[in-house]
């Protein structure tokens, strides 16, 4: 049980510092992971950046993904290849449902984002980020979609998730590193105490902190190395 979103970064920050990490940078799957990147991010003396994914969901079950809209430069579809078989979908019903999903992706992206470019992860360590893990399907495309960005390794962290799905996500990424793995995984909410719904101010706040701590934390090091 984690006190809250904060709690959870810290700890989990504490787990990473722990491993050897080439070159780090932390995404964050907002909204709920962006409080816990900030947390590992600052652990690490690592950059923040987002990784912002808006899950397609499936007809008449829209918490199942059958794809995935990942958004960088240029853009990207994942599908989840498995679910478009088993709901038999077309083209064209792919296409509709992508289509629907689009406007809120492009909304978080011009609200969290503007015109800043997502940061270069080449030859880098890109560590995903978020509250939680439930069945990991949205992770889980978001694993594929960072590879095509050629990271030199890619490392999963969350805070709690089933042992399935961590047993599942460690097929896809370089690392998983889950702090609790309960038997009996209820919704990720019952494993905080405190879990509030986030707001988009809620993740420019966090993200404007650690561009500060960022910055302070290169800038102490940088005179250090001059001394």
């Amino acid at each position: 049980m984690f006190r809250d979103r904060d709690d959870a970064g810290v700890k989990l920050g504490l787990e990473l510092s722990r491993l050897q990490l080439h070159q780090p940078i932390v995404l964050a799957l907002p909204r709920g992971g962006v409080p816990v990147a900030v947390e590992v991010a600052k652990a690490l003396h690592a950059p923040l950046d987002l990784l912002i994914v808006r899950k397609v969901g499936a007809p008449g079950n829209p918490e199942l993904a059958v794809a995935a809209i990942v958004d960088g430069d240029p853009g990207e579809v994942v599908l989840n290849r498995e679910i478009v078989e088993t709901y038999a979908l077309g083209e064209g019903e792919l296409r509709v449902l992508i289509a629907n999903e689009r406007p809120e992706l492009e909304r978080r992206r011009a609200v969290y984002r503007g015109k800043t470019k997502p940061m270069s992860i080449a030859g880098k360590t890109a560590i995903i980020v978020d509250d939680g893990a439930a069945t990991g399907t949205t992770m889980k495309i978001a694993i594929r979609a960072v590879k095509r960005r050629s990271p030199r390794e890619i490392v999963v962290a969350v805070p709690v998730s089933p042992q399935e799905t961590v047993a599942a996500l460690e097929q896809e990424a370089d690392r998983v590193v889950c702090l609790s793995q309960p038997g009996q995984f209820r919704a990720l909410g019952h494993h905080y105490l405190r879990f509030p719904q986030l707001s988009d101010n809620d993740v420019l706040c966090a993200m404007d902190e650690a561009a500060q701590l960022y910055k302070r934390s290169s800038k102490a090091l940088k005179n250090r190395r001059s001394l």
